[in-house]
Formats: structure tokens, sequence, C-alpha cells
């Protein structure tokens, strides 16, 4: 059963319908918020996140689109308006990672992580920027990694398009705190999803010895941190980078 922090508020996630981006939309629909969720190429997935959001409570629905597309990116945000009328809540959670060392990374992989986890934020930035200014109120949460601040060998992409997020995430919020307008970046560390699981025993056991809460975090760490930043407990939070990785360093 859904509370009501974030009762009438209208939130759009992209890459919703699996893993940490789920969890959002889970976590913003069970606080009230009518959740608009983006997917690719997944229908099925998308599918059972709509179904979800409807089990617990919440309301959502899907809605393909790729980021890496700014005219499609403007087209979302216009139809969730025309519906909606608002915008309140605006978390870019879409990304890609095509990992290489440099010496084999083809530029077209570079272009394509770019695109979709960088560029395609900057859409959605500049699409909900002025419905969310003329509101006078407005949450954009990104979402970085603790590669951005560790860097890691092959990532040379996927670790420049985060810490660009970063830069973008502490330069829109000077533009927007007039008018009420936070911004801010969540970078998550070694979290339990897909990827993670197919790692070797021996592998994910070197990895959490590492952190010092001893254990892989889950999506619901981070859905819960991304649903603080949206609410009015966080209206004093802007520009900054909250690192959920329990502890490490």
């Amino acid at each position: 059963m859904s509370d009501s922090s974030l009762a009438d508020r209208v939130a759009l996630v992209t890459g919703g319908s699996r893993g940490i981006g789920r969890a959002i939309a889970l976590e913003l629909a069970r606080a009230g918020a009518q959740v608009v969720f983006t997917y690719v190429s997944n229908a099925d997935a998308a599918r059972e996140s709509e179904k979800a959001l409807v089990e617990a409570g919440g309301r959502g629905r899907a809605v393909r689109c790729d980021v890496a597309d700014h005219a499609a990116v403007e087209g979302l945000v216009a139809s969730i308006l025309q519906e909606h009328a608002r915008i309140d809540i605006a978390v870019n959670n879409a990304g890609v990672a095509r990992d290489q060392l440099i010496l084999r990374m083809k530029p077209e992989d570079f272009d394509a992580v770019i695109a979709t986890n960088l560029r395609g934020a900057w859409s959605v930035c500049r699409a909900v920027a002025k419905p969310m200014v003329k509101q006078r109120a407005g949450r954009i949460i990104n979402l970085s990694s603790v590669v951005a601040e560790m860097g890691n060998a092959g990532q040379t992409n996927y670790a420049a398009s985060k810490g660009g997020l970063e830069a973008l995430t502490r330069s829109l919020a000077r533009e927007l705190g007039s008018r009420n307008v936070t911004v801010n970046a969540v970078a998550p560390g070694f979290i339990d999803t897909d990827m993670t699981r197919n790692l070797p025993e021996q592998a994910k056991g070197a990895l959490t010895e590492r952190i010092p809460l001893g254990r892989l975090g889950s999506a619901e760490d981070v859905a819960g941190v991304v649903r603080f930043l949206a609410s009015d407990a966080a209206a004093y939070l802007t520009g900054q980078v909250i690192h959920v990785n329990g502890g490490l360093d």
C-alpha cells in the first residue's frame, strides 16, 4: 500500500524496466507518485514492471523511448505534460556499457555509451527544465557510478560518461537552484544485479572484502536514496553526489 509523501507528483524514470530502475520506479510509486518509466527493447520486462507497480498499490506505465534520441525524449516529456500538465521528478537511470580496453575499444563503442549515459541524461534534463522552472519546483536525480570516482580498467567510456554526469549535475544545480529545482546524483557502488550475480563466487568474495558493511548493495538500497532526494525532506540538497556503496573507498 502506498503512502502519501509523493502524492500527486508525476515522475519520469528512464531505464525503469529492470534492476535499479525498476526498484526506483516501484519506490516512487509506493510513495504515491504517478510514474512513467522508459525502456528500449525488453517489452516483457517493461510489462512485468507495470504489473509490479500495480501490485505495490502504485500507478504507472511504460513508454518505449531511447534517450539517445533527443527528439524522442522531447516527445516523451511533451506527452507527459499533455497528460498530467506537470512533471515533478526526473530520474536519469538509463545506461549502457560497452566495456573494452582502450587499445581495442572502437570509437563507436565510446560514442554509444556517451550518447545514452551522458547526452541522453542531458536531453531529459533539458526537456524537463522548462516545466519545472515554470512550476518553480522540481527534482532531477542522475544515476552515476562508483567508477566515476575510482575509475576502472576497460571502462574508459563508461567512467567518462558518469564523471561527465556528475559535472552536469553540479552545473545544472547552479542554473536551476533559484527556481527551487534541485539537481543531485546518486553513485551506487557494487550492487546485487544480474551482472554481479553472474560473477564467480571468488570474485564476489573479493568485492565484498572491500566493503566495510560486508555485503553487496541491493537495488532497493539505491531506490531508497532516490526517493529521499525526490521528497520534501531533501529540499535543501542540491548539486550533491550521494555515494551508496557500503563504505567502499
